[in-house]
């Protein structure tokens, strides 16, 4: 497993090994002992799937809040996606600035998330399969989301804004301005 750091401190790439051979190949996705080694000890608890049929279909930003905050393991399970992180810890050397990765069934990479973290993808292909893992149930009374297009964020999702298909939540998301995050960063000692 390669691990990776971004420019967000604990927002990580893990990049499992595939060993393959003329019938395809296998990979192990996840295995706490090793991450425990690698200093991850998140207790993942659900895993979700999901698909989107059209390139350019975007999804977040998201946030559960506590009592039910997750942490989240990004994977593509086919077509290709572009994986979004936005530090909204209150108090953070980074808060509202983002890392963005490039996740596919080629690359096999993943994108590890914490919480206190908005997350969001666009699609690159069509009919495009999202799995992760998160370390809470969902809790629809902390789910949140802010605007994918925010000109404070300024993320860079290589499309066209006004062209995302988004749904009507996503679309009606406040600006990061507009809402108090309910994550306060804590500097580690």
């Amino acid at each position: 497993m390669q691990i990776e750091q971004t420019n967000l401190p604990g927002v990580v790439i893990l990049t499992p090994a595939r060993h393959g051979d003329t019938r395809g190949f296998f990979s192990e996705s996840w295995n706490r002992r090793r991450m425990q080694e690698a200093g991850i000890t998140i207790d993942f608890v659900q895993d979700n799937h999901s698909l989107s049929e059209q390139v350019g279909t975007v999804r977040g930003l998201h946030f559960q809040s506590p009592p039910h905050a997750q942490a989240k393991l990004v994977r593509c399970g086919r077509g290709a996606l572009y994986d979004v992180a936005v530090d909204i810890r209150r108090g953070s050397p980074t808060y509202g600035q983002w890392v963005g990765v490039d996740l596919s069934f080629e690359n096999g990479r993943q994108l590890l998330i914490p919480e206190g973290f908005l997350h969001g993808f666009v699609t690159r292909a069509p009919m495009t399969e999202i799995i992760y893992k998160c370390s809470d149930y969902y809790a629809p009374e902390c789910d949140g989301a802010v605007r994918f297009d925010d000109p404070e964020i300024n993320i860079d999702w290589g499309i066209d804004p006004a062209a995302a298909v988004l749904s009507g939540k996503d679309a009606k998301a406040p600006l990061l301005r507009e809402f108090v995050s309910p994550f306060v960063y804590e500097a580690k000692a």
